[in-house]
């Protein structure tokens, strides 16, 4: 009898659905509240740095002068967030998932309590040092949080727990504007709990996360564990059946075994891979271009809409990656040339402002139920373990980079071309899925290397010199595995 793979009816897995809500609440909720938290308190924190420059020097700083410190002290997250994802690599390669998470909690602490200290010290830099911190933080999570739920979880359910990380994203968006409040904690007072609130979900996990077992692919294909590896499938899994999945697991062991971890360098140099390394690069980057930060005002019931289809997509993550992906884009293609038209007609007529807030609450719909969940589960299902730590390295950056960028761009352009900057997001979100309905195999229920043959097959009539090609990326040892897992 074949499961249903939903998350939530997986009734002989429930450690994994708590290892969901352990690795989001201490994973991505952390993102997703500290790219919304700096607005809320944004008043206080500017006073607080116009106080230190005249306790200090006697002199009040001038308006673009503190214009320009604000504006360091939200991007520098995003500074951290790309050393963290470069660090996390390494990290998560020799101390494993599981302690990769766990030693990065301290890092989010030390952060809240320069935080919570900041304005008693009468410091700005405090501030600034634990933005730093909290990037640092969030660039690690991304990397190895959906890497150690991805790898935990058996073949027919990596997609739903892989989408959970853009659900609890959207829910630390939400908390932080819910907690920012007047009546909570967005005062004069308590401005400084908000900002330091991230210390105390990092503490959480610290406590519940060593409840949890490492990653099983880690243990087996890093670390050469096989009694830890079948204990902690065991654990995560419950009594089904998971001896088709451990077979493979065991098969790519053997195929591995003598194959070095690949560099980033070595990964964009691959030729066997380029089409794959492509596909990564352009839903990356298609992330900050698709618009949704454009369609998405700072209100809470923005982000509370966006949290609930993002528990939409943990439903509909059987459908298959490729289809959410290019539906997603579509329909925001759609929304987006929509949105165009009704907030050119809105001062002519007096509905059309309600077809625009009905138009961005669809586009972030389509968004969370595709490419906001998707994107980065992607990354674990198609490198195989000798390329996975480039893969995200690569793809985290792309973001991170992205995010900065987009940030500095995008209120030029809303104040140059006003509602035709929509039609600039138009132009990439359809170029984005016709990219994907090309050039992407559909990647639901198979392994790496099932992946890259996929690949393989959809771009080997664009192979030059004739002869039948060979798996991206592989050896011809992983070759011979992939045959095996064929006959399995």
């Amino acid at each position: 009898m074949k499961m249903k793979p939903s998350l939530f009816l997986q009734l002989e897995c429930p450690l994994l659905v708590a290892a969901v809500f352990i690795t989001g609440i201490g994973g991505t909720f952390q993102y997703g509240f500290n790219i919304a938290v700096m607005t809320s308190p944004s008043l206080f924190i500017k006073e607080l740095v116009n106080t230190t420059s005249t306790e200090r020097y006697g002199l009040p700083l001038e308006e673009w002068q503190l214009t320009l410190i604000w504006s360091f002290l939200v991007s520098i997250f995003c500074v951290g967030g790309l050393l963290g994802s470069l660090l996390a690599v390494q990290m998560g390669k020799k101390y494993g998932r599981k302690q990769c998470l766990l030693m990065n909690n301290l890092v989010a602490i030390v952060a809240a309590v320069l935080m919570i200290l900041s304005k008693r010290a009468v410091s700005f830099e405090m501030i600034m040092v634990a933005r730093f911190l909290y990037g640092v933080n969030t660039g690690v999570i991304l990397t190895v949080h959906p890497m150690y739920l991805v790898e935990s979880a058996p073949k027919n359910l990596r997609g739903t727990v892989g989408v959970t990380t853009a659900t609890f994203s959207s829910l630390g968006k939400f908390f932080a504007q819910l907690l920012g409040i007047k009546e909570l904690l967005g005062t004069e007072d308590l401005w400084v709990w908000l900002l330091g609130f991230s210390g105390f979900v990092a503490l959480f996990q610290l406590f519940t996360l060593p409840l949890l077992p490492e990653s099983p692919r880690y243990l087996l294909l890093n670390r050469g564990d096989q009694e830890g590896f079948e204990r902690a499938v065991k654990r995560l899994w419950g009594s089904r059946d998971y001896s088709v999945e451990t077979q493979e697991m065991l098969q790519e062991k053997i195929e591995l075994q003598d194959i070095k971890i690949h560099s980033v360098m070595e990964l964009l140099q691959s030729r066997p891979l380029r089409w794959v390394v492509l596909t990564v690069i352009v839903n990356f980057v298609a992330i900050q271009l698709c618009g949704i930060n454009a369609v998405t005002p700072n209100s809470g019931g923005r982000v509370h809409v966006m949290f609930l289809w993002g528990l939409q997509a943990v439903a509909v993550g059987s459908i298959g990656r490729k289809k959410l992906l290019i539906g997603g884009y579509g329909c925001m293609a759609v929304t987006q040339m929509l949105l165009t038209i009704t907030l050119n007609l809105q001062d002519h007529v007096k509905w059309m402002p309600y077809c625009s807030i009905v138009l961005i609450f669809l586009s972030i719909f389509s968004f969370s139920c595709g490419p906001s969940g998707v994107t980065m589960s992607l990354l674990a299902e198609f490198f195989t373990q000798s390329y996975k730590p480039a893969g995200y390295a690569l793809a985290c950056s792309i973001n991170w980079v992205g995010l900065f960028v987009v940030g500095m761009v995008f209120p030029l352009l809303v104040k140059h071309l006003e509602s035709y900057c929509f039609l600039i997001f138009l132009f990439f979100t359809i170029a984005l899925a016709t990219f994907v309905g090309i050039n992407v195999p559909e990647t639901n229920n198979l392994s790496p290397l099932e992946i890259q043959e996929a690949f393989r097959k959809m771009h080997s009539k664009t192979e030059k010199g004739g002869g039948p090609a060979t798996p991206c990326g592989t050896t011809d040892n992983e070759i011979h595995g992939l045959k095996c897992q064929t006959k399995l």
